[in-house]
């Protein structure tokens, strides 16, 4: 069942959001490491740093608190939620 079936959103509301990720997966690209980080405390986290770092990312925008948590690492990229991200824009 869809969210706009579950009454959750509406229509209009349902279209914007097709509409964000439709611009977002146009921008997608695929990387593949060439280094391998092992430093976040769920192993199979190090593979989004892995990629964030290939790519050159700006941000890695997530709420899985093993990768947060180390934020304050330096690295190329910043790791913040999205009301975090939301607020620098």
């Amino acid at each position: 069942m869809s969210l706009e079936a579950e009454g959750k959103i509406d229509r209009k509301q349902f279209r914007a959001l097709i509409s964000g990720i439709a611009a977002i997966v146009s921008k997608a690209k695929i990387v593949h490491p060439v280094k391998r980080i092992s430093i976040c405390r769920d192993p199979e986290d190090n593979m989004l740093l892995e990629c964030c770092k290939t790519a050159g990312a700006d941000y890695l925008i997530t709420g899985d608190n093993d990768l947060l948590d180390i934020a304050g690492l330096v690295f190329d990229f910043g790791i913040v939620t999205p009301g975090e991200f939301i607020k620098t824009k």
